[in-house]
């Protein structure tokens, strides 16, 4: 890995000259810290960011996190884990949190339901950003169409949430479904599971943004991290929420 550096003498704090810009005040503005999209940066630039991080920490700057590294493959896990070694890695989900702990979870549930079990990366991704947000979360995997008795016996539990993500491929006729059955706003979360003329997740998403339930928002194609923030925003502000 490159040799990474803090800011030059007089420089404010997460600025390091030609490429980076901390967003140390959107937690404040937005009730959200900034997150690290990975997968478009290169893994010195990676390592880079973990390692402003780390130095403000160390500096005694307590407001940073939670911080999410979203979309990391293995080299650019390996540089954010150099920098944070204690960060939380997901592998499937391509995410790490630091600090490891989520915070103390406030505001109503959040559920996050997958029709099958190839669309868990995409959901566990949104179940991570929803916790790390602060919200309590349950995930509820593998209840797709094909057999509606198992979405049918989940039905309590997804009648508790405040918001519910559904992540599903093919078809992705599951969060109409979902909606049709519960009060609760819906994410809907299309995932590139499929082949044919499913493949690559255009069909999934096409199905939700025509959906005929009501109460549907969607997200882009296996974006669980927007997944997740949108329904944690949600559900902060649920009725009866502490």
């Amino acid at each position: 890995m490159a040799e990474t550096r803090g800011p030059a003498d007089g420089a404010a704090d997460g600025k390091i000259d030609g490429f980076l810009d901390l967003d140390l005040d959107r937690a404040r503005r937005r009730g959200a810290p900034e997150a690290v999209l990975c997968d478009a940066k290169s893994v010195e630039q990676v390592g880079a960011i973990a390692a402003e991080y780390a130095r403000l920490r160390t500096e005694g700057r307590g407001d940073l996190g939670p911080v999410l590294f979203t979309r990391a493959d293995a080299a650019r896990a390996d540089a954010v884990l150099t920098a944070l070694p204690e960060a939380l890695h997901d592998a499937d989900a391509r995410l790490l949190a630091w600090p490891p702990a989520p915070p103390e979870p406030t505001g109503g549930l959040v559920v996050v339901a997958c029709a099958g079990t190839s669309d868990l990366p995409a959901a566990r991704e949104a179940e991570l950003t929803a916790r790390y947000l602060g919200r309590p979360v349950r995930l509820i995997a593998d209840i797709g169409i094909a057999g509606l008795h198992r979405l049918q016996s989940r039905l309590p539990e997804l009648r508790e949430a405040a918001c519910v993500v559904v992540a599903a491929g093919m078809d992705g006729a599951l969060p109409t479904v979902v909606a049709g059955q519960i009060s609760a706003p819906v994410v809907a979360l299309p995932t590139s599971v499929g082949y044919g003329v499913a493949a690559g997740g255009v069909t999934a998403a096409l199905t939700m943004l025509s959906a005929c339930a009501p109460g549907i928002g969607v997200v882009n194609i296996d974006n669980g991290y927007g997944a997740g923030h949108l329904a944690a925003q949600i559900a902060r502000w649920a009725p009866g929420a502490r």
